[in-house]
């Protein structure tokens, strides 16, 4: 079976420079390799077939047979690493914590494993008759979630 260090190896190699970043890499019994990249701008395919040609290139068919895919992480997939949340700053986004509750808003920041969401809530200021929408900051441990992702909007 191909070590998933061996093609963690060529996909630094290959990410080195250039503004893409690995998010996942998965390889099932059968040798069949998942790499997932991303980028700030959005994946291009021809990145995607230049980075299989890659690693293909410093693989041996002859020692095993393999199943190759090389893609993007897929938008309104869930986040998998730090920088996925950094590139999302400032854009919607929805959260499922631990407990099972799901909770929408603006990423407002990322600090380490740290992010904040900003949510409008709905608070009856005193002596008001009505209650008015105000912006209120949660914040979240990525270890602690069960996912995040963006919110594909078609506004």
């Amino acid at each position: 079976m191909i070590e998933k260090n061996t093609i963690k190896k060529l996909v630094d190699e290959w990410l080195e420079g250039k503004d893409y970043f690995l998010v996942d890499i998965e390889i099932s019994q059968d040798n069949r390799i998942v790499v997932e990249i991303d980028h700030a701008d959005g994946v291009w395919i021809e990145d995607c077939v230049e980075l299989s040609k890659y690693i293909e290139d410093h693989l041996d068919r002859d020692k095993e047979d393999f199943e190759l895919e090389v893609g993007s992480a897929g938008l309104g997939q869930p986040f998998k690493v730090p920088q996925q949340y950094i590139n999302f700053i400032g854009k919607e986004v929805e959260v499922l914590d631990a407990e099972g509750k799901k909770t929408k808003g603006v990423l407002k920041s990322v600090d380490g494993s740290r992010f904040v969401v900003t949510t409008q809530e709905k608070v009856k200021p005193e002596g008001k008759k009505r209650p008015v929408l105000v912006d209120v900051d949660k914040n979240f441990e990525m270890d602690q979630v069960k996912y995040t992702k963006y919110i594909i909007s078609f506004k």
